[in-house]
């Protein structure tokens, strides 16, 4: 039997607690006016105020309600010990949820990224850098801080004197709150309702988010195998007359290892030459389709880029296999799979690979890197030297005659920006020097958070006068305003890469050179419609050797542009290559129509795999979609597809877990003999 004192002190404490837990309640409430509140002022919002307000208001109360009964057990059990030992670690750890919900409120008004798990993927240095580069601290306004923290404060200490719940609330609270953790009734938003993806975001609780993330990746899923995956793919190729089944070879100890692939879909494009080709592979940081070229939902502000498309071989509907830049060189350069945070950052213990930049050496290219920005960040230079990159050439390279980006207001600059970066490698690649052929790979910054470019008068004018051409209202031109650096930055980097295109028509070996042009993402500090938004890039083949320019409505990613490739080079000009690879691209799909013959995983942070794009449709976490031709997706609900899409997709991280822990790519005697050692 329980005492009656003991029984007292509970309800004594049941009704302290719930005072308290209401206090806080409000304070939380009071954040979600100002996030919405910021959102309307800094950002296009589509939906009514009060809508948004009340879903998140309903969004914050199931965090609330999540947290209720577990943190009143262990308030009890302090309480036991000493009241006030009890409402002094209530205050610390109310002051410490309350400053971290309002940071990760600021932090996605400021870069529209909700912060997760991602935060575990990067190093201090890393994470100082780029939240310096967003200027995250000089936007926060301290004067809000100050006074939310203190009415907290104050609140917590003095209100409870002179106000507490009756024990019919309080076991009202307890009841209600047990009843939706044991029923699970913390169920996910509906996607349905909300009209993007940006404002789906921006009505979720940030701590929880964050919270739930964090604890995922601290305690990974398990996944087993499927028997009836392969009758899935068979189904699945059966669909499509030129899909190339994967035929895997089931090596223990390689995972991904299978027959290379026959099919070359590139040669009927072009006219090749006697020589080898050189390739430029121009990666632009943030070039999002949702604003390059035509038939794009924020309007066309890449002219040229639309202009040079026209002349190429395009894929409108393409896709990166990442969220941020840490996927793009090995998804793009080598088809390999992620491991745990993205397969650059295991460093020191990346496994032997095949890719263009080590095959193509080996075949007698030069190969080289060219970054306006520090190559060790995200750890791309040693993905780079151990491919066995010819030269590397960073922001510690450019002469005193070349100007870095202008820095931000925090201070910050990432290097130098695309005209210089272009104009550099431009300088230090003369024609004639060379007999080899060349690959150059070229990453750009300016087109990053924080946005800022030199010339900034002349490209806001430009800004302005694109959006009259567009024939933008008064009303939606301030909308856009909001946005102004993100775009300047745009049309400067499609100056950058006229300028370059242009300078180099006028080189001798200009004809019998392959220039690719993607986006590693999509900008992800303007708005995204959708879930499928941050990976939708456009890819651009472009040479005086094709003969047949052509725009394919089929889907691929960066996945598929090693193997098409090398496939290309084999066949045209003797490129030496295995017969045996562990690439996850089949390669790029040339079919005129709409449709998707790919599995296309997707990783957005370093600690999120939870995208997997397989024909028309797209699985996000628990999630189902499907695309159309627009490239735009609705929300599905089909329990079969979506186990179809889920059990392929946990193959998928099956054998990508086995990387993980330590299995190869393939065999040392392929890495022997074709590549150099």
């Amino acid at each position: 039997m329980v005492s009656s004192g003991l029984l007292t002190r509970i309800k004594i404490s049941a009704t302290q607690f719930t005072g308290l837990a209401l206090i806080l309640l409000f304070f939380l409430f009071l954040l979600t006016g100002i996030e919405i509140g910021l959102a309307s002022v800094n950002h296009n919002l589509k939906s009514d105020f009060l809508d948004l307000f009340l879903w998140s208001f309903y969004e914050d109360f199931k965090f609330f309600l999540i947290l209720f009964f577990p943190a009143y057990l262990f308030f009890a059990l302090l309480h036991l010990i000493s009241p006030n030992l009890a409402k002094t670690i209530f205050l610390i750890s109310s002051l410490i949820l309350f400053i971290g919900q309002l940071t990760l409120i600021f932090y996605y008004n400021t870069t529209l990224v909700m912060l997760g798990s991602d935060l575990f993927g990067y190093s201090i240095n890393e994470i100082i850098q780029t939240v310096g580069a967003s200027g995250f601290f000089s936007l926060i306004p301290i004067l809000i801080y100050i006074p939310l923290i203190a009415g907290l404060s104050i609140s917590l200490v003095y209100l409870p004197n002179k106000w507490r719940p009756g024990h019919v609330i309080s076991l009202s609270f307890l009841a209600i709150s047990f009843i939706f953790l044991v029923t699970g009734g913390s169920e996910k938003l509906n996607t349905k309702i909300l009209i993007s993806d940006f404002e789906t975001n921006l009505v979720k609780n940030k701590s929880q988010h964050f919270y739930s993330e964090a604890y995922a990746y601290l305690n990974p899923e398990l996944y087993e195998t499927d028997i009836y995956a392969e009758s899935y793919l068979e189904n699945f190729f059966s669909e499509y007359a030129n899909a190339e089944p994967i035929k895997y070879l089931n090596d223990p100890d390689y995972p991904f290892l299978r027959k290379a692939l026959k099919r070359d879909v590139l040669t009927s494009f072009f006219k090749p030459k006697e020589q080898a080709p050189n390739i430029v592979i121009i990666i632009m940081e943030g070039l999002g389709r949702a604003f390059t070229n035509r038939g794009v939902y924020l309007g066309n502000f890449t002219p040229y880029l639309d202009s040079l498309s026209k002349e190429s071989l395009y894929w409108p509907n393409f896709l990166s296999n990442g969220g941020r830049t840490f996927t793009v060189l090995p998804s793009l350069l080598g088809s390999l799979p992620f491991s745990q945070n993205g397969f650059i950052e295991m460093d020191q213990n990346m496994p032997d690979q095949i890719s263009l930049l080590n095959l193509l050496k080996k075949n007698n290219y030069q190969t080289s890197f060219y970054y306006g920005g520090n190559s060790e960040f995200d750890k791309m230079a040693a993905y780079l030297r151990k491919n066995k990159v010819s030269h590397i050439t960073d922001i510690n390279d450019f002469p005193y005659a070349y100007r870095q980006i202008p820095p931000s207001a925090s201070g910050f600059t990432w290097g130098y920006g695309d005209k210089e970066l272009f104009r550099y490698y431009l300088n230090t690649n003369p024609v004639g020097e060379s007999q080899q052929p060349r690959l150059d790979v070229l990453l750009t910054v300016s087109t990053h958070d924080p946005f800022v470019i030199a010339e900034p008068e002349k490209y806001t004018e430009k800004f302005e006068e694109k959006m009259s051409e567009f024939g933008f209202s008064e009303e939606k031109k301030e909308n856009y305003r909001n946005y102004r650096e993100q775009y300047t930055s745009i049309l400067f980097a499609d100056d950058a890469i006229k300028n370059l295109i242009e300078s180099y028509k006028e080189r001798e070996d200009f004809e019998n050179t392959i220039f690719l042009i993607t986006g590693d993402h999509r900008i992800p500090e303007t708005p995204m419609a959708s879930k499928i938004d941050r990976y939708h890039v456009p890819l651009i083949i472009y040479s005086p050797m094709i003969n047949r320019p052509a725009e394919f409505e089929s889907v691929s990613s960066h996945f598929d542009i090693a193997p098409s490739l090398i496939s290309f080079l084999k066949n045209n000009y003797d490129i030496k290559s295995p017969e045996m690879n562990s690439f996850i691209g089949r390669g790029l799909d040339t079919t005129r129509n709409f449709q998707n013959i790919h599995q296309i995983p997707m990783m957005q942070t370093k600690t999120e795999v939870i995208d997997f794009v397989m024909g028309e449709y797209h699985l996000n976490g628990d999630n189902l979609y499907r695309l159309n031709q627009e490239f735009t997706e609705v929300f599905v609900d089909d329990p079969i597809k979506e186990d179809e899409l889920r059990n392929e997709f946990n193959q998928f991280k099956i054998k990508n877990s086995e990387i993980i822990n330590g299995k190869k790519i393939v065999p040392d005697s392929i890495v022997e003999r074709y590549t150099i050692n």
